[in-house]
């Protein structure tokens, strides 16, 4: 049993709804269980919420009549990519259709000479920079997951190479989108720049499926570098490492990466990932240029770090050690788990300033040192944004009960200092008791606004961002 229920209405489906789905689609349609298990479960703490049917849609006319049929209806439409999230975005707490457009996996145009790539939504990171790396360029935006770009672009997703490449918000150049009444449109073209109307392409990014279901994307790509190097430097203590972070910062020199593990979890991905680091607070970084100018990066970065108490760099250069490297800790969410087996994780991030940063990183450590189940926090923390996994006894509410008020402290602790209660995980169901708190009482009016004028009958992915009339009420 969850530590969790929820207690959430359901909408009806009138009656011959889900047989015209099923004529439809056929075969590409599906009420079984163990179909609609997969889609109404993620990875945040939450229990499985179900959706009444799951389509598998393979163009965008397909996801426009679904998306026609269901506002006709007033049925709830959830898009669903690859099903990583980790607050709760693709749950159906009010049941409706799932709409699963990890069928629509086609790089659409590749134009090199531009630096742009098309897509469809469900092509993942991975296999698009698989699929361009004779171009000479590549996607640099890497969340942890094997995450599909359509999800990407609707969470405004970010990763390890933020600090040097910005995140889905600098990256995107142009959608193709599905309104909750089944139009089709795009959101800009693909010129560097425009001025011309309102700037839809980044209402959408970030939205969560809320207002349009993303069925292509247009995104920047970048030279591969001439040449990479990665770095390990381990310090006496987390606040060291930290403020090691924000002086490279300050100093203005470009790294591609700087991650930052706490000793927890460094002993938790040389367990999982077959790795021998040093179990301390420790930095990964990567420096991309010119022989030269990686040479010059990692010097003023190494003095830093000795500074700061840190040793001198491990070096992984080849390519198969840096790959091995960056894999373990994409895998850190994973590792993690395995230091309570069968428990549930609660995960949460926040972004501040990075003149906060070391200041919040140490708050959060010192409460969560006293919790009592354990506790992982790493980050991409060359942009001031860090992760907590908190691992919790699914039969324990008491656990849950605790971990959310260590998340409401964190939250407030960083809203306090001028941040945000969520750097790149996306607001889901988990964050959104802060959104007054961080954007006012008149901006959350002017999102419910928005929500309404573009989905007037509130069925895309309802109840998430912006409370709608069907709010959760969370029981532990």
């Amino acid at each position: 049993m969850s530590a969790i229920s929820v207690q959430s209405r359901r909408r009806n489906v009138p009656a011959g709804f889900l047989e015209a789905l099923s004529e439809r689609f056929g075969e590409r349609f599906s009420t079984a269980d163990a179909v609609r298990e997969h889609h109404g479960r993620d990875e945040s703490p939450y229990p499985a919420m179900l959706p009444d049917a799951v389509v598998f849609a393979q163009t965008t006319e397909e996801v426009a009549w679904v998306a026609a049929h269901c506002n006709r209806h007033g049925v709830p439409l959830i898009p669903y990519g690859a099903g990583s999230s980790l607050e709760g975005h693709l749950l159906a707490v009010q049941g409706g259709v799932s709409l699963d457009l990890s069928g629509m996996n086609r790089i659409v145009a590749v134009h090199p000479e531009d630096f742009t790539v098309t897509v469809q939504a469900g092509v993942t990171r991975k296999q698009l920079n698989e699929e361009i790396r004779d171009t000479g360029l590549f996607f640099p935006i890497d969340p942890g997951a094997d995450a599909s770009l359509g999800g990407m672009a609707a969470t405004r997703a970010s990763g390890t190479n933020a600090v040097r490449y910005g995140t889905m918000r600098e990256n995107v150049v142009s959608l193709k989108v599905v309104t909750a009444d089944g139009r089709i449109i795009e959101t800009s073209s693909r010129a560097r720049k425009s001025s011309a109307g309102y700037d839809l392409t980044r209402i959408f990014v970030g939205s969560e499926g809320t207002l349009g279901i993303i069925t292509k994307v247009t995104v920047r790509l970048y030279p591969q570098p001439e040449a990479i190097s990665a770095a390990i430097c381990n310090f006496p203590d987390l606040r060291s490492a930290v403020q090691c972070v924000i002086e490279v910062i300050q100093m203005g020199v470009p790294v591609a990466r700087v991650e930052f593990m706490d000793s927890i979890a460094v002993r938790a991905t040389n367990a999982y990932s077959k790795l021998d680091l040093k179990e301390s607070p420790l930095l990964l970084f990567e420096f991309h240029g010119s022989p030269a100018g990686v040479r010059e990066q990692a010097e003023v970065v190494q003095d830093i770090a000795r500074e700061n108490g840190g040793e001198d760099f491990a070096w992984a250069e080849r390519p198969e050690d840096r790959s091995k490297l960056w894999t373990a800790r994409h895998n850190a969410y994973f590792a993690g788990l395995q230091l309570r087996p069968g428990c549930r994780a609660s995960t949460t991030d926040v972004c501040v300033p990075i003149s906060r940063l070391a200041e919040c990183v140490t708050e959060t450590a010192e409460e969560l040192d006293k919790a009592s189940f354990p506790y992982t926090i790493v980050g991409h923390v060359g942009d001031g944004n860090f992760h907590v996994l908190m691992l919790l006894d699914p039969d324990n509410p008491a656990e849950f009960q605790e971990s959310e008020a260590l998340n409401r402290r964190l939250v407030e602790r960083a809203i306090r200092m001028g941040g945000t209660c969520t750097g790149e995980h996306g607001v889901g169901l988990h964050k959104m008791a802060f959104m007054e708190a961080e954007h006012g009482r008149d901006a959350l009016d002017l999102m419910a606004a928005l929500k309404q004028a573009f989905d007037p009958n509130d069925i895309l992915n309802p109840g998430k961002i912006i409370p709608s009339g069907h709010n959760l009420e969370l029981v532990a």
